[in-house]
């Protein structure tokens, strides 16, 4: 099993008994992204076509604002693009982005995960927060310690969707993002790495 195979929240809180809320969980002060970076932003805008599939919403939408939101915390954490992960035969697979701890092995080595992000796959977040719950779940377990916080997203490339898992008990994050709101997006990207740094 995979975490792909998990097509619901329902099936992972059945399958781990997870307790679900929705509201929302962070304070997101807006952050405007740098001139350079709306530039570049608006030039692919323009002149691509961004959603015409899931890989090039991925590469021209998803990783550059998540990698964009990134720099910042690049001492601290490391952002992985596509980097299997394993807890167990039930509990594994290859995340679309993650961000963890840098190890004190090096850049090849992955450190405490604590970021997962899925592309929600023909604009389907039922089944990308299937999976990203799952995900979070796995990396709770790597962790070895379900006090600490693991942060979720899912996007479509346009919109973008935030959880936190804590214990058995996840939260859905009531309001959703857009790149409509480029400086709101970014504040939510921003206070999930505030959140994670605190912890």
């Amino acid at each position: 099993m995979a975490f792909s195979d998990f097509k619901a929240i329902s099936d992972v809180q059945e399958k781990f008994r997870i307790k679900y809320t929705a509201n929302d969980f962070f304070k997101v002060e807006a952050a405007s992204p740098p001139s350079q970076f709306l530039q570049e932003f608006q030039f692919t805008m323009e002149n691509i076509n961004v959603f015409s599939s899931e890989a090039s919403r991925c590469e021209a939408i998803i990783f550059p604002v998540l990698r964009e939101a990134y720099k910042a915390y690049a001492d601290t954490y490391a952002l992985w693009i596509r980097q299997q992960i394993a807890y167990d035969e039930t509990l594994n697979g290859t995340p679309d982005y993650l961000v963890a701890t840098k190890s004190e092995l090096g850049m090849t080595v992955v450190g405490t995960p604590l970021i997962m992000l899925v592309e929600a796959k023909k604009n389907d977040f039922e089944q990308g927060w299937g999976q990203c719950l799952a995900e979070l779940v796995a990396a709770q377990k790597i962790n070895a310690d379900p006090d600490v916080p693991v942060y979720g997203i899912v996007s479509d490339g346009e919109r973008w969707q935030f959880g936190k898992l804590v214990g058995d008990s996840f939260t859905q994050n009531r309001t959703n993002f857009s790149i409509d709101d480029l400086p709101g997006l970014f504040g939510a990207i921003k206070a999930v790495f505030k959140a994670v740094s605190r912890t």
